[in-house]
């Protein structure tokens, strides 16, 4: 327990789902190393609901307005 909450692990698969994205994409951001935290025991990768929300909320990004489009093409 943490907090007075229990923390969920979550396979790749179910992770993926929890987020919204393939468990390719996971798989290959793990091996970058820009994925969320996940926890190794033996052969198995586990996540924690916990970790992929902090790393949901670690990747928001503001969308870009018309004006910064072009300047950002133009350049």
């Amino acid at each position: 327990m943490h907090g007075g909450k229990r923390m969920a692990n979550l396979r790749v698969s179910q992770a993926a789902d929890y987020v919204g994205l393939s468990k390719s994409f996971l798989d290959k951001a793990r091996c970058y190393g820009t994925g969320p935290t996940y926890i190794k025991l033996g052969t198995s990768v586990i996540y924690n609901t916990d970790d992929l929300d902090a790393w949901v909320s670690e990747n928001r990004r503001a969308p870009l307005n018309d004006n910064a489009r072009a300047t950002r093409a133009a350049a």
